[in-house]
């Protein structure tokens, strides 16, 4: 959804694939709405959870946005104080990450009070680990679940409280930022959106809807949009025709008068004519949704799912009787249009070919994170999902850490690796090697601390990592030519039994 927003196409167009690993990354020759208000003069900030790509040019500071504090990774393994990355560079965060961000947005909206700007605050909650300050938790702890999940033999009370109490800090701070365009008197100028990416991440209640984040039902695609522009878009105006965050990017357009350069067709259409109460609605519009090989279609009035079931959304909104057999012309005529979008997507839904980009001439840094690598020999992630992982049990001269890479433009690169180590590891001398160039360096340090983050859990996690204070080591400089290959750690001479621990490498370029 990320990447729909952010283009107005559908994710595949742009080479997403999945959601970690790579698989993330937004093609960059696709256009941004970023790109779009910057061209137009506007200053642009993204300040959040990223998700589209972490090294340049696929990175934020690539895609239009002037400035960028956050973390680039789908899920973060602590929202308190968690290290973050300020246009490239490490920093650690400061407090509850949605309080944190929203700060960035506050100083963000004085520092360009009389300026056109474009904000982009992607607050990383409700999602797992499920996190959240004291003040909220104490109020959700031990109230009574008013209304529960479809299947609520399935529905854990204390995860809905968990995302309750993190959706009531969401609103506070929503709330701030409100309140900080009605004090510098911007309010009226200014097009405010909240809307959300997917359903709700564990079984809750879901407005009697089928399905939930992960799926391609109503309850697994549908999420709210509110808009808010005063003195233009009436309040309290409820516009019933389906859309999709493919339809923001040209809406917002239309309503600043900001052309969209290019001649990258669009998905999205622009829903100004409705906000403005200039249209009543879109005729045969058809919204398509895909994840994971599933692909379902909605239309004003029904919906094929994945299994090629038709529901009458309009007497039946959670999906419970399929229609196809009344209807059976629509459902043949969806079918149809499934198959064909799926034929037009299908070049970009396989296996992710592209190797990560490295020494790109625009920018100094590239972050090489363990979620990027593969391991061989005894090397275990620190959990299943790769997002912010790290590796573990790096002892053997068998074991080996790799990056497919493409050096964008060959030059000379200072390496540091971040790592952690009890003393009995000290003295392991690790080697990087990409072709005929390697470097080498020894760990003289120990770096031995605790795991944080699930101590934050309101209820335990499942996939999420836990986060180390990890040190970086020099590795030295090393000539890296133009052209891809394997970008390869090893561990020539280990020490100790308990071996190594290894977050990322930092490669800066040298001029």
């Amino acid at each position: 959804m990320r990447a729909e927003f952010l283009t107005g196409r559908y994710h595949p167009r742009g080479g997403v694939r999945g959601v970690t690993s790579g698989g993330e990354r937004l093609n960059p020759e696709e256009r941004t709405i970023a790109q779009v208000f910057k061209a137009a003069g506007y200053q642009t900030a993204a300040f959040g959870k990223w998700h589209n790509g972490m090294q340049y040019p696929y990175h934020p500071l690539a895609r239009g946005f002037d400035d960028f504090y956050g973390y680039c990774s789908g899920h973060w393994g602590d929202y308190f104080s968690p290290q973050l990355e300020r246009r490239g560079e490490l920093v650690q965060g400061d407090g509850y990450l949605v309080e944190d961000f929203t700060n960035e947005a506050l100083e963000f909206i004085e520092a360009n009070a009389t300026n056109n700007f474009f904000l982009y605050l992607a607050l990383p909650t409700p999602h797992a680990p499920m996190q959240v300050p004291d003040q909220y938790w104490e109020r959700q702890r031990d109230k009574p679940l008013g209304m529960q999940a479809r299947e609520d033999q399935k529905e854990d009370p204390d995860f809905t409280r968990a995302a309750l109490a993190m959706v009531e800090c969401i609103d506070d701070n929503v709330g701030r930022v409100l309140a900080k365009l009605d004090e510098l008197e911007l309010a009226r100028e200014t097009i405010v959106v909240f809307f959300c990416d997917n359903g709700p991440n564990s079984y809750r209640w879901n407005g009697g809807m089928k399905g939930k984040k992960g799926s391609t039902d109503e309850g697994g695609v549908r999420s709210p949009l509110f808009i808010s522009w005063p003195g233009t878009i009436r309040e309290g105006r409820l516009i019933t025709q389906i859309s999709g965050a493919i339809d923001l990017l040209p809406t917002l357009a239309d309503l600043a008068g900001v052309p969209i350069l290019g001649d990258q067709e669009l998905d999205g259409v622009s829903l100004a004519p409705m906000l403005t109460g200039a249209a009543a609605s879109i005729p045969g519009r058809m919204l398509f949704s895909h994840w994971n090989g599933k692909i379902s279609v909605r239309t004003q009035h029904h919906r094929l799912d994945h299994n090629g079931q038709l529901y009458d959304m309009v007497l039946d909104p959670g999906q419970s009787e399929d229609v196809s057999d009344q209807f059976p012309e629509v459902a043949h005529q969806l079918t149809l249009f499934v198959e064909q979008w799926r034929s037009e997507m299908d070049p970009n839904l396989g296996p992710d070919p592209r190797p990560f980009s490295v020494g790109h001439p625009d920018f100094p840094l590239t972050q090489l994170p363990a979620r990027d690598a593969t391991a061989s020999g005894g090397i275990q992630r620190s959990a299943k999902a790769p997002n912010c992982s790290y590796f573990t049990n790096w002892k053997s001269t068998e074991d080996a850490i790799v990056w497919p890479i493409e050096v964008l433009e060959a030059g000379n690169f200072e390496v540091e690796m971040h790592y952690a180590c009890p003393s009995s590891s000290v003295g392991t001398q690790v080697e990087l090697s990409f072709g005929e160039q390697r470097i080498s360096a020894k760990i003289r340090q120990a770096n031995d601390p605790p795991a944080v983050g699930p101590e934050h859990d309101r209820v335990p996690r499942k996939t999420q990592s836990p986060m180390k204070d990890f040190r970086p080591v020099l590795l030295g400089k090393i000539h890296l030519p133009a052209g891809t290959g394997d970008l390869k750690l090893t561990a020539i001479d280990p020490k100790g039994e308990a071996g190594i621990e290894m977050r990322l490498l930092m490669i800066r370029r040298v001029r």
